[in-house]
């Protein structure tokens, strides 16, 4: 029976692929200018509105996809009578891959006919967006719920996140840094350069002077960590700064095993903690 995907807004894939290919999802609250709002793909608040916001000074904060709202969500899915596959962002940034398990065993507590499965990817933004479209196109092609299990558990382990941050105020507040960690960034126009570890936690690895040098950084990260073997689809996320985005597409297009780059926008969820000015890759390598 075909699996329903369920994913989170965190993933941060273009809203288009989202309806076009029957993607069910979630999204973060996130507080902004006094109202609370869903992740939403940029549909509640545009991506430049809430970019514009936090340029102006605004400090978003944000909530976990809360026990009742996966709850419900999971109950509405089951009418269909098909298994759910719930692809989530990281535990190591986020509460709500727990929401999401604890909603499942309530769920299947009253319904011993339920199948759900809960994926903790370790990933986040677009590395967490790949997974997805690999789910759907393996929905797509006929296979089964455990299938497409087995597949994300064993590609999540060599999903490589590359960031460049240009603003480490929001990732200080959140706690996902610490305060030295920010203190350097201001400094001789540095930016540092992060990656999510096996964990699906942010690490601080180095530093790039200038930006133009930060993201050939990304880039040169890329060529070191892909395998050569294949051509796959790379993805590149962006605190609205589509032009940086760009710049970094063009350098990846010319390595021989890239056949294609999605580029999109970071979404206020992730785009809360991260600020305006990241810049992000992702792609599988031989490992994180």
């Amino acid at each position: 029976m075909k699996p329903i995907i369920l994913t989170d807004a965190s993933c941060d894939l273009p809203l288009d692929y989202i309806e076009e290919n029957d993607i069910q999802h979630l999204g973060l609250t996130y507080y902004l200018k006094g109202k609370y709002y869903e992740d939403d793909f940029g549909k509640s608040v545009s991506y430049r509105e809430f970019y514009d916001a936090l340029r102006a000074g605004e400090l978003p904060f944000t909530s976990q996809i809360n026990e009742y709202r996966f709850t419900e969500k999971f109950k509405e899915l089951l009418k269909y009578e098909r298994p759910i596959v719930y692809i989530g962002m990281s535990s190591g940034l986020s509460g709500t891959i727990n929401s999401a398990r604890l909603a499942r065993n309530s769920v299947i507590s009253g319904n011993k006919n339920a199948d759900i499965t809960v994926i903790d990817t370790k990933c986040a933004s677009l590395g967490q967006g790949l997974l997805v479209i690999k789910a759907a196109k393996m929905r797509d092609e006929g296979y089964c719920a455990d299938e497409i299990k087995k597949c994300i558990n064993a590609n999540m382990t060599k999903m490589s996140h590359w960031f460049l941050v240009e603003d480490l105020t929001h990732l200080k507040r959140g706690g996902r840094i610490s305060a030295a960690t920010a203190a350097v960034g201001s400094v001789l126009d540095i930016k540092p350069i992060l990656y999510l570890t096996e964990e699906g936690t942010l690490k601080k690895i180095s530093n790039a002077r200038g930006k133009k040098k930060a993201l050939r950084f990304l880039a040169e990260k890329f060529k070191q960590n892909a395998p050569k073997y294949e051509k796959q689809v790379v993805a590149v996320s962006h605190g609205d700064c589509v032009e940086d985005a760009l710049y970094l597409k063009n350098i990846l297009m010319k390595e021989d095993n890239v056949k294609a780059v999605i580029v999109n926008e970071l979404g206020a969820g992730l785009g809360s903690h991260c600020g305006q000015g990241l810049v992000s890759v992702f792609f599988i390598g031989n490992n994180r």
